[in-house]
């Protein structure tokens, strides 16, 4: 009989490789009836490990386990060790065991080894954002891994359908649990307040559902799409009755999540090394009230662009957004005062080429200033060709055919005439009448000038005006 079944398992485990080896995106499962049921693999168990190990905290906090002297080998284990194991856990949610979970649990023993790996490592930085998020709403503590499965435990990444963060928030859910998001701050990114906001958010699913499974599929395609199962399956209300109702890419959602928790706690038994992890130096935060770019302050305090993208993965374009409301960075413990002490030369550092949003920008609308020859030429050809046109015309249509010594002598005497004229007048100041209610500025507006110009024609020092009383204005 063991013989029997240790060739069952066997033969399990070749089938799922070959589905592995068709699409890395899926497992496939054979059912109680002898049907094949595929499964999404959650995104960010397709995570490249290289992705992970160029972020900062990785590249400089995360070394190879030198003393670890476990072969690379995955262990054989029979189903009842990993129901036992599962069964062991001190958790409050279900850890049911079958063998879609199995399938997951192989695929982070056996391909995700190295992932596994890294994830173990960084969990020393954030594992402590979420436990504290958690307690605070009297949740499980186990959900602390929902972000393994979610993310990876990258605070960066985005996935295809537009989640962002650890926590993996759509744009309007992380709106609606009150994080930031516009050009400048993704706060979806913010470790501690996504981890916030996803503790609020599982404890309102909760409140909804009930029931933990529940809650975590709701987490992953939304509670609207759970109801939708709920009442497809007619009185079933557990996780498992109703996952053929569920999208597709819910099915294996909550498998995912039992095998996360079983590996980040049995992955000795694996022989899967963590990364080491020398925490980072102890962090704090400065608040500020303008606009401030990272390299101003990695040049003036002589730290890392990199570290402050790190501790900061909210601002996406490197840029503190101060001016619109207070904001906090992140920064080495260290690091504050002397911030404080070089603020302004921080401020100060090459402001005009890293913050190039202008705030008031001169409008040129004096035209006196505008060389005479570029402001007239265009103005003067349509004018004389209206008026030589206009001349023939009623040359040609009265019949009369005038010498051009004649003409010559003609336009010359009138535009001679003309030009006297605007001489004259454009030596008479030109005034007008204050009325009631006008400033320097509309008046300026109505007469094609500025108000710079009006003062100083008139000698003006404030901007207090009369009515009734004169103004030049040219």
């Amino acid at each position: 009989m063991k013989t029997r079944k240790l060739f069952f398992a066997a033969l399990l485990l070749g089938a799922m490789t070959t589905a592995m080896a068709q699409d890395d995106n899926e497992i496939t499962v054979i059912n109680a009836q002898g049907e094949t049921e595929t499964f999404d693999v959650p995104e960010a168990m397709t995570t490249e490990v290289d992705s992970l190990l160029k972020l900062y905290t990785s590249q400089t906090y995360l070394q190879p386990e030198g003393d670890c002297n476990t072969t690379n080998e995955d262990p054989y284990f029979d189903d009842d060790v990993y129901k036992l194991r599962l069964s062991q856990l001190p958790t409050v949610m279900e850890m049911a065991y079958n063998d879609v979970v199995r399938k997951f649990i192989d695929r982070y023993t056996k391909s995700g080894r190295k992932s596994v790996s890294v994830m173990l490592g960084r969990s020393n930085f954030y594992t402590p954002i979420f436990e504290e998020a958690l307690e605070a709403y009297g949740l499980p503590l186990e959900l602390k891994y929902l972000p393994v499965i979610e993310s990876s435990l990258n605070p960066t990444v985005t996935s295809h359908a537009g989640a962002a963060g650890l926590w993996q928030f759509m744009i309007t859910t992380g709106k609606q649990y009150g994080l930031e998001v516009n050009t400048l701050v993704d706060e979806r990114r913010d470790p501690v307040k996504s981890s916030w906001a996803a503790a609020r958010y599982l404890r309102d699913l909760y409140k909804i559902f009930g029931d933990w499974n529940l809650v975590i599929a709701a987490y992953n395609c939304g509670p609207e799409n759970v109801n939708k199962a709920l009442h497809r399956a007619k009185g079933q209300n557990d996780y498992w009755g109703i996952y053929p109702y569920l999208p597709k890419e819910t099915r294996g959602y909550v498998p995912a999540f039992i095998a996360a928790n079983y590996i980040m706690n049995y992955y000795c038994e694996h022989n899967i090394c963590p990364m080491r992890s020398d925490l980072p130096a102890k962090t704090d935060t400065i608040v500020v009230n303008r606009d401030v770019h990272f390299e101003q302050i990695a040049h003036v305090l002589g730290i890392s662009m990199d570290q402050l993208k790190e501790l900061n993965p909210q601002y996406r374009q490197n840029i503190v957004n101060g001016g619109t409301k207070a904001s906090a960075i992140r920064m080495p413990a260290e690091m504050v005062n002397t911030f404080i002490d070089k603020e302004i030369d921080i401020y100060a550092y090459n402001a005009a080429e890293l913050l190039t949003k202008r705030t008031v920008v001169e409008v040129k609308d004096d035209v006196a200033d505008v060389p005479n020859t570029e402001r007239t030429t265009t103005s003067s050809s349509r004018s004389n060709y209206r008026s030589t046109a206009r001349t023939q015309q009623s040359r040609y249509s009265r019949g009369q055919v005038k010498s051009n010594s004649r003409s010559s002598r003609s336009r010359q005497a009138t535009t001679s005439s003309r030009n006297s004229k605007s001489r004259s007048r454009s030596r008479a100041p030109q005034e007008v009448t204050i009325k009631k209610g006008e400033s320097l500025s509309t008046i300026a507006r109505k007469n094609g000038t500025t108000v710079e110009k009006l003062k100083k024609l008139n000698g003006i020092k404030n901007s207090n005006i009369r009515a009734g009383k004169k103004l030049k204005v040219k």
